[in-house]
């Protein structure tokens, strides 16, 4: 395996290759006069100064142990690393590109990846490419691009052998569902894959002695407590404080009133439709006028139907006449009513002075619409009594993910971006979300945002420094708000939550890395096809993946209860061999029976952890099973898994 990159997440790919997998891995990264400046690694070191001083304020008072909880830092793992001015084909050949069985391109740079892409394919027609790309409609077109050049180059070989696949991803996309999830409970995770999509759904805890909803089966059980006494919440060093992942029917069932992950029903997602220029992402027609201009105009109507009654009880007029009367009245284009009876003369005025008060409020009406037509460009202002809502701090890359992922699940946002010319505005206007346009560390902008009444809080700016001080001034104004983090590094992202959980006991700490997110993915569909995607777990990853049953010892002949292994693997769909589960799922059973027989010709979809995955895939040997029943026989026979995706 090969991976290409310049930032955290090209190290912690290689090493979670290295580690889950065992696969030999060469690292490309910049030689030190070529590797690009980092304004956000640059601020770490002040982020560090200001986090530090606030560490031992805390650990004066609690006691708390040294940071450090979070997994070992890549650098030192042993792979083959090696220093290139730029990706072209003397550095891929020299990496030994040729022989390679993947490539990752996770450099941030578009343009880079692409042209090392296009490189690497003619370099090796079978390689298999993952590249990192944020713009989505270019990754689609270049993925069927390079698939079509591999299947060129190979024309008498079956496109079902020919494992050269091209994916896609971006590590905003990635992380977004993750980073999104932590301002609100409940929230929904989606692996899509083509037209498939698999509902991960976060049920919170239900009152104590109950077991939440499990839905098709239940994934992974959150974590016990919001605190983490060992200070690695949500990692595998939590413990049974942490989240266990693929549990069986008894932890389950022991784990009453603990949130839960369950799958839920599959469905196919089409095309999304295009909204009008009125349509929802547009201009509502409810926000043309404000809403004492409507109460005004609903006063006038209420006027003239009152009129119009007293006019049909006065002179017993037919209704619709006495109000066809009553309308020429109000527009004072009727006759006057001079020998009419007293009543008809009376509501003739009456209506003239209702007419002399429509007036203004048309006028009104006209200048409201014409002033939010004029403004449709513009950013919305936070409403002075919004609360319940979340603040958003910065629209780059993963807050603009993040911003249209909320506004799909229709939680109210409030964005706050220092750069005026940040590439999420665009978004934010069109989706009509209030903005708040200034610098976050600045007095006054997280109070022009409402922060005081907010229920969340996600940084999500690129610089340690700007989120870290926008959480503790936000903490300072409501000390019970959740926070969310978005920080550089892993390491450096545990040791936060550990002391704003030490300082704020009360209150929802997340502190995530991107590049800790988004790996499992990465690394994922590097080893193949067959891996569909990756849902996060609070600090932990479940992996999906279509296998076949065919010829593999840990699948076929058994039943769904027994391919069941607790913490590594589930069996959660099957079908015919022959159906693309990266389409619209047809032939799919997603509700399987414990005594259902997999056989030879059936594929499955499992849900797995990165080393259950890798078992399965044959790249590491299996250990001796310790679950129950009758899933441990392959491991008593000696058997192993097909080598090789």
């Amino acid at each position: 395996m090969i991976v290409c990159g310049d930032d955290v997440l090209a190290h912690r790919l290689a090493a979670e290759l290295h580690e889950m997998y065992e696969e030999r891995v060469t690292l490309l990264v910049p030689a030190p006069a070529e590797a690009p400046s980092r304004p956000a690694a640059a601020r770490t070191g002040r982020a560090a100064a200001l986090f530090g001083r606030v560490t031992a304020a805390v650990t004066r008072t609690t006691g708390a142990g040294p940071a450090g909880a979070g997994e070992p830092h890549p650098a030192g793992r042993p792979i083959r690393v090696m220093e290139t001015g730029e990706a072209d084909d003397q550095a891929l050949l020299d990496a030994g590109v040729q022989r390679a069985a993947a490539l990752a391109l996770v450099h941030e740079d578009d343009e880079r990846n692409i042209r090392a892409a296009l490189a690497a394919r003619r370099l090796n027609p079978r390689l298999r490419l993952v590249i990192r790309l944020y713009n989505r409609k270019l990754g689609q077109h270049l993925a069927g691009l390079l698939d079509q050049a591999a299947a060129v180059s190979e024309p008498g070989l079956d496109p079902e052998k020919l494992d050269a696949s091209t994916t896609v991803l971006s590590d905003a996309d990635t992380a977004a569902p993750a980073l999104a999830a932590t301002a609100v409970a409940g929230s929904k995770k989606v692996i899509q894959a083509g037209g498939l999509l698999l509902h991960a759904v976060d049920r919170t805890p239900p009152a104590p002695g109950e077991v939440a909803d499990p839905g098709l089966c239940t994934l992974a059980l959150l974590s016990a407590t919001a605190s983490d006494p060992a200070g690695s919440e949500g990692s595998e060093r939590s413990g049974d404080q942490g989240p266990q992942l693929l549990p069986d029917d008894a932890a389950v069932a022991a784990a009453t009133g603990r949130g839960i992950v369950a799958l839920e029903a599959v469905t196919y997602e089409g095309p999304a439709q295009s909204t009008g220029w009125l349509g929802a992402s547009a201009l509502p027609v409810g926000s043309l006028f404000s809403r004492r201009l409507r109460w005004s105009l609903a006063g006038v109507a209420a006027a003239v139907l009152a009129i119009a009654l007293a006019s049909t009880l006065a002179t017993g007029d037919h209704p619709l006449h006495a109000a066809y009367l009553t309308l020429l009245d109000v527009f004072a284009i009727g006759d006057p009513a001079v020998d009419e009876p007293t009543s008809r003369q009376l509501l003739q005025i009456l209506a003239g002075f209702v007419g002399l008060l429509l007036l203004p409020v048309l006028v009104a009406a006209l200048l409201e619409a014409m002033g939010t037509f004029r403004s449709a460009t513009t950013l919305r202002r936070p409403p002075r009594g919004l609360s319940g809502h979340v603040v958003l701090l910065g629209l780059g890359k993963v807050g603009t993910r993040v911003l249209a992922r909320l506004r799909r699940m229709n939680i109210p946002v409030v964005c706050v971006e220092a750069d005026p010319e940040a590439r999420g505005l665009a978004l934010a206007r069109r989706l009509r979300v209030p903005t708040v346009i200034g610098d976050v560390t600045e007095e006054g902008v997280l109070e022009a945002a409402r922060i005081h009444r907010a229920r969340a809080l996600l940084a999500l700016t690129s610089v340690d420094i700007t989120n870290l001080e926008a959480a503790l001034h936000a903490r300072s104004i409501s000390p019970e708000l959740r926070v969310a983090l978005r920080l550089y590094d892993d390491d450096f992202a545990t040791a936060v939550y550990r002391t704003l959980r030490a300082a704020h006991p009360g209150a929802l700490t997340r502190s995530r890395s991107v590049s800790h997110l988004s790996a499992p993915a990465f690394a994922g569909a590097m080893m193949g096809r067959q891996v569909l995607g990756a849902i996060p777990v609070e600090r932990r990853v479940l992996l999906f993946a279509a296998l076949d049953v065919t010829h593999h010892p840990l699948l076929e002949g058994r039943t769904v209860a027994q391919a069941f292994r607790p913490g590594a693997w589930r069996v959660v769909a099957r079908g015919p061999a022959g159906v693309a589960v990266d389409r619209r799922g047809y032939g799919l059973v997603w509700q399987l029976a414990p005594g259902d027989v997999l056989g030879p010709g059936d594929r499955v979809v499992v849900a797995a952890t990165r080393r259950g995955l890798a078992e399965l895939l044959g790249r590491r040997r299996h250990p001796e099973p310790t679950d129950r029943g009758e899933s441990g026989r392959a491991g008593r026979q000696g058997l192993t898994a097909p080598g090789g995706p």
